[in-house]
């Protein structure tokens, strides 16, 4: 392949979703004044926090495996899937006006992500058992 078409590694995708993830999930604990600025007020913050800790344990999950150059078939769908599932909710939200239009910026993000999984290939997938 020229430089023109290399693609990402499984490991790299699973590296960048697992950073973005573990920022974006522990942001609300770390200064919930600023996530609430940009994002917008919350009707539950215990909501806000249950969705923290989600994302931050599939993001650390993620990026321990691209850290570990063990990405198997197992942690592609879920960073895939995981990220298919937020794009459906901050597109559905934002779009009836039940969240802020930046979590459409996080959609796109999302977006991205899926398509480098799928970019990626499945050519580097460990099926090594732990």
């Amino acid at each position: 392949m020229g430089a023109s078409t290399i693609r990402p590694g499984l490991r790299l995708v699973a590296l960048l979703q697992g950073g973005y993830w573990l920022i974006t999930g522990i942001w609300p604990f770390l200064h919930l004044k600023s996530f609430v600025w940009v994002t917008g007020p919350k009707q539950d913050y215990w909501l806000l926090y249950t969705v923290g800790v989600l994302i931050t344990v599939i993001g650390g999950t993620l990026l321990a495996a691209g850290l570990r150059r063990r990405v198997t078939q197992e942690i592609k769908g879920l960073g895939m899937a995981s990220a298919a599932g937020l794009i459906g909710i901050d597109v559905y939200y934002a779009l009836t006006d039940v969240i802020r239009n930046i979590y459409l910026l996080d959609a796109v993000a999302e977006a991205i992500l899926i398509i480098l999984w799928l970019w990626a290939g499945s050519r580097e997938v460990s099926e090594k058992s732990v």
